[in-house]
């Protein structure tokens, strides 16, 4: 079995390409919404959060996720705790969903794999692009916020130069190129 990092800076369009994966069979962890998961139920996550920005960070049993962005986004020493604290426990999710699969390829959709590191425990890396004014209307509309919101989150991630030449497999999401095509071409290359 394969396993296969899908990643793609914010707006790129790696969750419609992992939904295309998907209706074609192929089984998809996403690793955002493990994440969410497992930052709400995981209690070394939980007391971990906590004792890093206080108390006020959860409301029940919900992290408050505006607050966690404040915290990481204006502090990049804050950012890369909490990236270690997270990361490794979803890794480990990861693999465990990993086992319960019997398809010869699977995939884990994640924004910061190369980032992270997480890339080199890959079989392949299939990056999704897309130009980044379309990437910035997309996040817009999705998440409702400001253009300038957009670019601090896109401005913390690498650029998609930087990791092309990391990439077994690239597909251009623009609205233009088809994405079908390229996702049956990914396979072919990678199977």
């Amino acid at each position: 079995m394969k396993r296969i990092g899908l990643t793609g800076g914010i707006g790129s369009g790696k969750s419609t390409v992992a939904r295309i994966l998907m209706a074609m069979g192929y089984p998809v962890y996403f690793s955002d919404d493990r994440s969410k998961f497992l930052t709400d139920t995981h209690p070394a996550i939980r007391q971990g959060l906590t004792e890093l920005i206080g108390e006020h960070i959860y409301h029940g049993n919900e992290l408050d996720r505006s607050a966690l962005a404040l915290a990481i986004f204006s502090n990049d020493e804050m950012r890369v705790k909490v990236n270690q604290l997270i990361h490794p426990i979803v890794r480990l999710d990861f693999d465990c969903w990993v086992e319960a699969q019997t398809n010869s390829l699977v995939f884990n959709e994640a924004a910061i794999l190369f980032e992270t590191g997480a890339a080199e425990r890959f079989d392949a890396m299939v990056l999704v692009t897309a130009p980044e004014d379309l990437r910035i209307t997309r996040v817009m509309r999705r998440d409702q916020c400001t253009r300038e919101d957009v670019v601090n989150r896109i401005n913390h991630q690498w650029t998609d130069e930087q990791k092309i030449n990391l990439a077994d497999a690239v597909i251009v999401n623009d609205d233009v190129q088809p994405l079908i095509k390229q996702v049956e071409h990914m396979l072919t290359q990678l199977a």
